[in-house]
């Protein structure tokens, strides 16, 4: 089965990654979520991204804010596709985030997504996963039938 990490540099940024973990969840992707920060635990952050591939991940999404550097060290030591999802809190636009993750030097690359975009992180997760996993592809196609009737 296909296994998405996500990841969150803050414990109060988990709220915001509910939208990406219900729609794993009604794909049938298995996920889970782990809380690292790319400054306050680098080396915890290095060990996780470097062996995801060996414990069977195929996608990662890192959400962070502010200087969002999770999503961009996280590309730097896996050759995953990694998803960045730049988060927004009252008070911060998350533009910030969003120039962060989207900005990344050549070589490594990060799929962005919108500001708190975390649903979408989910599906396009999906969608890459679906090129490999027909299960995925076919929950994939169910959910897009229904998002079009309404």
């Amino acid at each position: 089965m296909p296994r998405v990490a996500v990841l969150t540099g803050s414990q109060s940024d988990v709220p915001l990654l509910e939208p990406c973990l219900q729609t794993l969840s009604e794909l049938g992707i298995e996920h889970e979520l782990h809380v690292m920060s790319a400054h306050r635990a680098p080396a915890r952050v290095q060990e996780f991204a470097s062996t995801a591939a060996e414990r069977g991940f195929e996608v990662i999404i890192a959400a962070a804010g502010m200087a969002a550097h999770l999503p961009g060290v996280v590309a730097a030591w896996t050759a995953l596709p990694v998803i960045g999802v730049p988060v927004g809190k009252p008070g911060m636009s998350g533009l910030d985030a969003l120039l962060s993750i989207a900005q990344m030097p050549p070589g490594v690359p990060v799929a962005c997504m919108a500001v708190n975009g975390a649903k979408n992180a989910a599906l396009f997760a999906a969608a890459i996963l679906a090129l490999k996993h027909e299960g995925v592809r076919e929950a994939l196609a169910a959910y897009r039938r229904e998002q079009a009737q309404g």
